[in-house]
This record gives structure tokens, C-alpha cells and sequence, in this order.
């Protein structure tokens, strides 16, 4: 029998499967403890013009799609209307079958708008104005948004430089879903553009207060917006890179490169990779410091039509998977910091679905036998937030490590409309498990099971990170 497309037990496919996933994971709320969206848009409460705005407007995931199926920029990331590039986007949505979008694009019209009818460009205009009549009620602000998908908290992305006002002003507004900042260094861990590297560096100057015309005065400026995002309710980083910078440097090295680069002279790869390295382990001191805990990202290849990024900027969908080996770099790294007394909870995500045995094997070597979990491979991120992704990083995980410490998903969006990926990724986990059950792989201990979800699906995030949540 054919079973219907994304009816109640959609992805799951046993009895234990729906059992885990309808008693025990759909429950849970959700802790997103990584996402794009702007502060900004939850002080204010906004309320979105309509679907095509709250879908397209930084959804660099749609715009690939979209380019893909022959539309023009001027529908992607110009200036056509929210209607105009709503509708280029429903005549896209049939060809993203098997794409994660074509789940995702429905999951969110059902769980939002009650909208059960598959999107394609005879049906756009009767679902474009039945979600936007609902997005224009107050009923669909953003804060209401966030009631609708059960957020009990989350983090937004945030440079040094960041005000952190609307932070500061959620925190005492009293409203009931947490808000929290991330400090995300890497534009101060970029001298490769030495011209708007220290356009960023006196902006990081002007921010904190500190002259820098030395290495050790950035990592006092660095310092200092640290402790300032602390005060804000800071207690997590994030760094994204291409690789692991660990190459070997000497003090009187790192000065030196530093002071030509702020003199204005362009670094050669090595003087780059060299202060890269050097600053990235300065960056995790401090998160030891003030006892944070840090996200490291690897592996995207940014900005590969320069086109496109001359003309728009990064995160236009031009990104992909880069191509490097950085297992001996990763470890050096991590010994570094291990040796020192300042390795604290470190969260890896890799981007290439080759290094999954890598980073699932790497966590265990640095696991201290204090804190439960402390290193975490991370979900499936990026170009591996579909099924076949999420359940490779899962296996990796559970068949190298501890699946019930697991800290489970997040969002990674732009979006307001992006918390079904909670979902999705909560049914393939149940699924996993449920699968492994009636096959006899591991028991059927309904109260080990259940709770094991439960904690994967929010109650290990939520205990994991030093954050004031339920």
C-alpha cells in the first residue's frame, strides 16, 4: 500500500518508530541553538508583507533552486515583488523532489497554515493568498511565530562588533521565549582581504574602546567585546571555516605578520594561515575563560561565483563543499588547548559527509571524564541537513561514541518558517531507532528509548549549554 505524503507518521516506518516519535519527541519544544535569524525582527515583532517575503528574502538554499531551474536573479535576489518571486519559486518546487526543500516546503505550509495542497504554479496563487492573509495579522508576528513552533530558546549569530541592543532589550521585555547572542570572530580571523581587514579592525577598535596596532592589543579588543556579549547573556561561539588553522607559529611570527597586514601589506598564504591559527586559539582561550561553550564549523568553499558575490555578497547561495584534509590540523588544535586546561565544550560540525568517521572519532580522543558529552559531533549542517545526511552523522555518531548525549538539531536559518526542520530531523531519529528495534538490533525498553529521544530532541541541548532555560 502507498502511503500518503506526509500524512501523521511520515519517515516513519515501524510501530516503535511512531511510538518514540508521537509519545516522546513531538512533545519536546525546541532549543535552536544556532541560527541566522535577526534579533532585530523578534524586538520589533515584526510582521511579514507576505509568503514570498518571509520564504525568499534570505533563503539562500531557495535561490539555488531557483537559479537551478533556469529563473532570473531579478526573481531570486532583486527587486521583483514578494508575489513575483513567491510564484517563480512555486513553478520551481515540483523539480526539488528528493531535495530536502520539497520536505521542507510542505512541512512548513501544513504545520503554519493548515496547507495540505502540494505547491506548484496552478496552485500558488490560492496558497500565496491564504498565507498571506494569515502573515498579516498580528496573529503571525514573529514572536507569535516563535509560540507557534513550541521555541523555548534560541541563538542568533553575531559579530564582535554587534550592539547586542535588541538582545539586551528582549532579555527585559518580558517576553517568554529566550533570546540569546553568539559571538561569531571570523571577520577577525580574515586578513587574507588586507583592505577590508582593517576597515573591520578599526571598526573593532572603535567598538571596544582599544587602539590596535598590535597583535596582542587585537586580542585585548577581542577580549573586551568577549566580556561585553557576556554581560548580554553571551555563553556560546561559532567560528566557520574552510579548514582547521593549526599551523605552528611563534609569537614574535604572529607581530610580525600582524603588523604588516595593519600597515597594509597583503600576507602571503602561510603569514595568513599563521595568524588565522593564532587567533582562532586566542578565541577559544577566551571562550575557557568565561567558561562558554564554542561552535567550530568546517568545511564550506565560500563565494564561488564571483559574479554573484560582486554583485550581492556572500550568502547568496554560492557556497559549496570544500575538498580538504584537516584531521592532523583538528587534532593539533584540540591538543593545544587539551595541554593548556582550556579546551571547554566544543561542538564540531563538518560539511563534507567524507569526514563524519573523522570528527566522530576525533571528540572521543579529548573527552575529559568530567563533563558528560563535553565534545559533540554536530547534526547534519548545511548541505548535510537532509535525510541520507542526518542519518550518516547519526550512525557515525552512535557507532563511535554516545548517541543518548547527543545534543541534537538545529535550524542553521534565516527563516521564521524553518522550526519543522525540528521535525524532520526528529522522525528520522525515531525512525533510526525504531528500525534498529524491530529488528532486534537493540531492546525494546520503552522508558531507556523514550527518555533517550526525549534528551536528544531538547533536554540535552538544554542542559549542555550555560544558558538560563527551563
Amino acid at each position: 500500500m502507498i502511503k500518503k505524503f506526509l500524512d501523521d507518521d511520515f519517515v516513519l516506518d515501524t510501530e516503535t518508530a511512531k511510538r518514540l516519535y508521537h509519545e516522546h519527541a513531538a512533545k519536546q519544544p525546541i532549543f535552536d541553538f544556532h541560527s541566522h535569524l535577526n534579533p532585530d525582527d523578534i524586538e520589533s515583532d515584526r510582521v511579514f508583507n507576505d509568503l514570498g517575503e518571509i520564504w525568499l528574502q534570505g533563503d539562500h538554499y531557495k535561490w539555488r533552486a531557483m537559479r537551478a531551474n533556469g529563473v532570473d536573479e531579478k526573481y531570486v535576489t532583486g527587486d521583483a515583488s514578494g508575489r513575483e518571486k513567491f510564484e517563480k519559486w512555486a513553478e520551481t518546487v515540483p523539480y526539488t523532489i528528493r531535495n530536502p526543500l520539497y520536505h521542507w516546503t510542505h512541512l512548513e505550509l501544513k504545520a503554519y497554515f493548515g496547507i495540505e495542497t502540494l505547491l506548484n504554479k496552478n496552485t500558488a496563487e490560492a496558497i500565496f493568498n491564504k498565507a498571506t492573509t494569515a502573515l498579516n495579522s498580528k496573529e503571525y508576528s514573529v514572536r507569535n511565530l516563535l509560540r507557534k513552533s513550541n521555541v523555548k530558546a534560541l541563538c542568533t549569530t553575531d559579530d564582535p562588533v554587534s550592539d547586542l541592543l535588541s538582545h539586551k532589550s528582549l532579555a527585559t521585555s518580558g517576553f517568554e521565549v529566550k533570546v540569546f547572542p553568539t559571538f561569531r570572530p571570523d571577520a577577525a580571523m580574515s586578513p587574507e582581504n588586507h583592505i577590508a581587514y582593517n576597515s573591520y579592525l578599526d571598526m573593532l577598535s572603535e567598538k571596544s574602546g582599544i587602539t590596535i596596532s598590535t597583535y596582542d592589543q587585537l586580542v585585548e579588543a577581542l577580549d573586551s567585546r568577549h566580556e561585553y556579549f557576556h554581560s548580554a547573556g553571551c555563553r556560546l561561539s561559532d567560528n566557520g571555516l574552510e579548514t582547521v588553522y593549526a599551523q605552528e607559529h611563534s609569537k614574535q611570527e604572529v607581530e610580525k605578520f600582524f603588523s604588516l597586514v595593519r600597515g597594509g601589506t597583503p600576507l602571503d598564504q602561510g603569514q595568513i594561515q599563521a595568524l588565522r591559527s593564532a587567533i582562532l586559539l586566542d578565541c577559544c582561550r577566551l571562550n575557557a575563560k568565561r567558561g562558554w561553550a564554542q561552535q567550530i564549523h568546517i568545511g564550506p568553499l565560500r563565494n564561488c561565483n564571483s559574479t554573484i558575490f560582486g554583485s550581492f555578497g556572500p550568502d547568496a547561495g554560492c557556497d559549496s563543499i570544500a575538498d580538504t584534509s584537516f584531521a592532523k590540523q583538528l587534532a593539533a588544535f584540540l591538543d593545544t588547548l587539551h595541554k593548556e586546561g582550556r579546551l571547554c565544550k566544543t561542538v564540531i560540525y563538518n560539511l563534507n559527509p567524507k569526514d563524519n568517521a573523522v570528527i566522530s572519532t576525533m571528540i572521543g580522543n579529548f573527552q575529559d571524564g568530567g563533563i558528560p558529552g563535553k565534545m559533540q559531533f554536530g547534526s547534519g549542517w548545511w548541505f548535510l541537513d537532509q535525510k541520507q545526511g542526518m542519518e550518516d552523522q547519526i550512525n557515525s555518531l552512535s557507532s563511535q561514541g554516545l548517541l543518548g548525549r547527543f545534543i541534537g538539531m538545529l535550524t542553521d536559518s534565516r527563516s521564521f518558517l524553518s522550526f519543522p526542520r525540528h521535525e524532520y530531523f526528529r522522525r528520522i531519529l525515531c525512525n533510526l531507532i525504531g528500525t534498529d528495534v524491530e529488528k532486534g538490533l537493540i531492546p525494546d525498553d520503552k522508558q531507556l528509548l523514550g527518555s533517550m529521544v526525549e534528551n536528544i530532541c531538547y533536554k540535552n541541548a538544554r542542559d549542555y549549554f550555560n544558558l538560563p532555560i527551563e
